[in-house]
């Protein structure tokens, strides 16, 4: 049963609804007639294809009606001069009309991963939502609204961009009461130039929120540090840092359990966390803080982060035929590609590293895969690089001392994992790291075809 009708969301965009569809529902909206669900509005994108040219063919998969530029026949549908500002501005309006409450999440690394946990948090106390993978862009957010339940209480939108202004028309979009900014690193800076940029960037989410809104900090990141004043949110730091208003104290690894205390002015609890690795530690300190924004009770944080579980493809252990597969294709920069293999570092067996190229580093790209092939070195007993930066990986692995046979630069998939297949034998543990354009994962399949 649909939820919005045309003649609304035609308000809502200034779009035009013949009269006699004005009182058709939707619910949710979709641009790709391959996964277009009965019911929902189909978005006519224009892109490498005229999207309005698949209008038949998603009405005829069940689609309540499109959103489009022009007429494709006689079918419910909204027109607009711009489908996917139209669909900014119908997700606008429902957001307002649902009236929940917004905790938007941006961060150079780790947003995906602090969504969830922050979901987790909120799910025990709220009827929460989130935005399901790969929905944090101009498209992906939107729909995610739109598909909400009427019931929904509070939203977890993780807010992605690699542009100045993209921000500021998500925040535009989302309204968030609450936005969590995990860290500023160096993913994007090829298109925002620097560091500065990025944080820039980062902080057009405030442009959306109103005075009352509230701001979460990392404290422990020195670019989040002595912001300007013009800020007019509440801002609430966590971290380390004895500044911080929630605190994270005696944090350890214990097997694959991540351990900590929180302490704030009021209260003391402790977190058991099911994942590896230390870096992990800002993302559930986040998560715990707007929790206790949102008053969700400590004892109740401490219960629904015992219970996470990390999204697939995200640092993702693996036993397989006898190997132990670090599964992290999702995305790379430096922080995470970093942590990655300081993760890998702890595994007992010999050690290997596949590592893709990291995206969108601009003039820093040649600088930091040498960077990252000096600290592969420490952790690591042989890596296999891939992509138009592998030498610069290997370059910095024979700098660092690692034996010339144990360090393979490689231009094709395929030579790389004919080399895997030749090196690796049971007992290693293999990490598959990349940016998610090198599409990583797709030699990790190939490896273990022939494991299962």
């Amino acid at each position: 049963m649909g939820r919005i009708t045309l003649k609304q969301a035609a308000r809502w965009c200034d779009g035009y609804v013949d009269e006699k569809y004005a009182d058709v529902t939707f619910l949710g909206a979709c641009n790709d007639t391959r996964e277009l669900q009965p019911g929902q509005l189909f978005v006519a994108l224009q892109g490498m294809r005229d999207g309005n040219d698949f209008v038949p063919a998603a009405m005829a998969s069940g689609a309540a009606a499109a959103l489009c530029t022009r007429r494709m026949g006689d079918y419910p549908a909204i027109y607009v001069s711009d489908t996917r500002l139209a669909l900014g501005d119908i997700a606008r309006g429902e957001r307002q009309r649902l009236g929940m409450k917004v905790v938007g999440i941006t961060g150079s690394v780790g947003k995906s991963t602090t969504k969830e946990m922050v979901a987790q948090v909120l799910g025990g106390t709220y009827r929460t939502e989130k935005t399901p993978v790969n929905h944090n862009n101009d498209i992906g957010m939107p729909m995610a609204i739109l598909a909400m339940p009427e019931d929904t209480q509070v939203a977890v939108l993780e807010m992605g961009m690699n542009h100045f202004r993209e921000m500021a028309y998500l925040s535009s979009i989302a309204r968030p009461d609450v936005a969590l900014i995990l860290n500023i690193g160096t993913m994007h800076i090829e298109n925002l130039g620097t560091m500065e940029g990025i944080r820039q960037a980062k902080f057009e989410i405030v442009e959306g929120m109103g005075p009352a809104g509230e701001l979460v900090l990392n404290g422990d990141d020195t670019m989040l540090r002595n912001l300007p004043d013009m800020l007019r949110q509440k801002i609430t730091y966590f971290g380390k840092d004895s500044g911080c208003a929630v605190r994270c104290l005696d944090a350890r690894q214990e097997e694959e359990a991540l351990c900590f205390r929180v302490e704030t002015r009021d209260t003391s609890f402790p977190v058991e966390i099911h994942l590896e690795g230390l870096h992990f530690i800002p993302d559930a300190m986040a998560a715990v803080s707007v929790g206790l924004l949102l008053g969700v009770p400590p004892q109740t944080i401490s219960d629904q982060l015992k219970k996470f579980r990390n999204l697939s493809g995200r640092q993702e252990i693996l036993q397989v035929g006898g190997y132990t597969i670090i599964k992290d294709c999702y995305n790379a920069g430096p922080e995470s590609m970093a942590a990655a293999l300081q993760v890998l570092g702890t595994k007992h067996g010999r050690r290997i590293a596949v590592l893709g190229d990291m995206l969108e580093l601009g003039t820093s790209a040649q600088a930091e895969h040498y960077r990252i092939g000096r600290l592969a070195v420490e952790s690591t007993d042989m890596v296999l690089a891939y992509g138009p930066n592998a030498p610069r990986v290997r370059s910095g692995c024979i700098t660092g001392g690692m034996p010339d046979s144990r360090c393979r630069a490689f231009q094709d998939k395929d030579e790389l994992l004919s080399v895997l297949r030749r090196f690796a034998r049971p007992g290693d543990v293999i990490l598959f790291k990349g940016s998610h354009g090198m599409h990583m994962e797709t030699v990790l399949e190939a490896f273990l075809a022939d494991k299962k």
